[in-house]
């Protein structure tokens, strides 16, 4: 019985091994956005407002240019798997094609709508003051930021290619240069170190786009210097025709996918602006709370993907069996992993609210209680998100998005919009009910992977 579930060193050794650069990467990527988070609270509470519902607003565009990777991904996945350069280097043309058009768009949406989005979140009961400062400072932030969308696109495009083809490390390495840059400018730009200017918000966004073009020049030098290894790159910008049936694959398969994201991410910018109508407290609790889970939740995030690689990888090489045993013991790690971390952020919750410039003892407590049950929910989160890249791998897009946006649509806002304003229950219990919704999560995600659906080759 226990073989089912849990694999030998072998088994384990080569998941770490995929996971370690993956893990590294975005942890230190949330690593440093806390660190940003807790400089901007230094600098100013209304100033760490206004940058934390920008970034709600950047997390839909990051999870819609997610969604289009990892959508046309699951070909390149399995097209490497069959050993097809040609259908890899096609796959990677179209994520760079697709993506700056996706790109350019939200940077217009952004561009003329950015006060209304960012007032979204700046209704609840608040001073006038302090809800004006914030809201000059979000559009401060968001006018530089996406200068940056391009160059952060087109390493999404680069980091998931060489990641579908087992290259893991250099999209760290390039990562961990990127992020280095990005903490040392922060510092000397948020606060006016070296005789340079105090820059506050600005100076945080200067950071993070600067940063991000350093980390997209890494990764295009090396990929074009090692043409030999990285042989997808070959010939890619020859042209910008791209297969038929890998258009219409990505309609298919790759579109559903991207839409789930962006539907995933929209709901869940919707669920926390109806947190912060019950006001400014909640906004500043929720926005620390935000900032550890990503920070928390990176390893076993981080399980999520490498499962998706590796089950993509075994069914483009037609190991179908082999997939379905491994996924249940993936599963299960992940889940493990969770339970260990969740302790570990439970406990931590008692001393993060100290970080901030945070003067009253009642958010800190809030941010404190939110992060626990948050952390209690770590294993719930864990076995949706192993679910969520285990159907992917074989393509079942009606089933990936039933299970993810859809529950978030059908479930979660509704609850979230009724509960925060129709309701005189706080932001504790509401938050508990909330995250407590993943177990229906499980339950559907756990149903589609017992039918067994999403087990098939999808390329030839």
């Amino acid at each position: 019985m226990l073989k089912r579930f849990f694999g030998n060193k072998q088994f384990y050794k080569h998941i770490v091994l995929l996971m370690i650069p993956i893990v590294i990467q975005n942890g230190l990527t949330n690593f440093v956005n806390m660190l940003d988070n807790v400089m901007i609270g230094k600098y100013g509470t209304v100033e760490m407002v206004g940058v934390s519902i920008t970034n709600q607003l950047m997390y839909v565009y990051n999870l819609c240019i997610f969604g289009a990777v990892s959508g046309a991904g699951i070909f390149g996945a399995q097209f490497f798997g069959n050993r097809d350069i040609k259908g890899v280097r096609d796959t990677f043309r179209f994520k760079v094609l697709f993506c700056t058009a996706i790109t350019v768009l939200m940077i217009a949406v952004f561009a003329i709508f950015d006060d209304g989005l960012l007032n979204l979140y700046l209704k609840g009961e608040s001073e006038i003051e302090d809800a004006l400062g914030s809201l000059a400072a979000g559009k401060t932030y968001l006018a530089i930021m996406l200068i940056g969308l391009i160059p952060a696109a087109i390493v999404q495009c680069y980091t998931s290619t060489l990641r579908e083809t087992g290259k893991t490390l250099p999209p760290m390495i390039s990562g961990v240069i990127a992020i280095a840059v990005n903490l040392t400018l922060n510092y000397v730009l948020i606060f006016g170190k070296f005789g340079a200017p105090q820059m506050g918000v600005a100076g945080a966004a200067i950071a993070t786009v600067v940063s991000r073009f350093i980390e997209c020049t890494i990764l295009v030098l090396y990929t074009q210097l090692t043409r030999h290894t990285n042989t997808f790159i070959i010939g890619a910008y020859k042209s910008f025709k791209v297969p038929m049936s890998i258009v219409t694959g990505f309609i298919a398969k790759g579109l559903p996918l991207m839409a789930n994201e962006t539907l995933f991410a929209a709901g869940h910018a919707i669920v926390h602006q109806s947190y912060s109508l019950l006001g400014y407290d909640v906004v500043i609790a929720n926005n620390v709370v935000h900032t550890f889970f990503g920070v928390f939740s990176v390893v076993f995030m981080s399980a999520g993907v490498a499962i998706g690689i590796i089950l993509g990888q075994e069914l483009g090489a037609g190991k179908t069996d082999t997939a379905k045993d491994h996924a249940i013991k993936y599963i299960t790690f992940a889940v493990m992993i969770s339970v260990v971390i969740g302790v570990l952020f439970a406990i931590a919750a008692e001393f993060i609210p100290e970080l901030y410039d945070i003067d009253s003892t009642a958010t800190k407590l809030l941010a404190t209680r939110m992060m626990q049950i948050s952390a209690l929910c770590f294993p719930l989160g864990a076995f949706a998100n192993a679910c969520y890249f285990t159907l992917r791998s074989g393509g079942k897009m009606s089933v990936t998005i039933i299970f993810d946006s859809g529950f978030i649509w059908c479930i979660l806002v509704p609850v979230a919009f009724v509960l925060c304003r129709y309701t005189s229950l706080t932001i504790i219990p509401i938050f508990a009910i909330c995250q407590g919704l993943d177990i229906v999560k499980c339950l559907i995600g756990g149903y589609f992977f017992n039918k067994g659906d999403w087990i098939k080759k999808i390329v030839n």
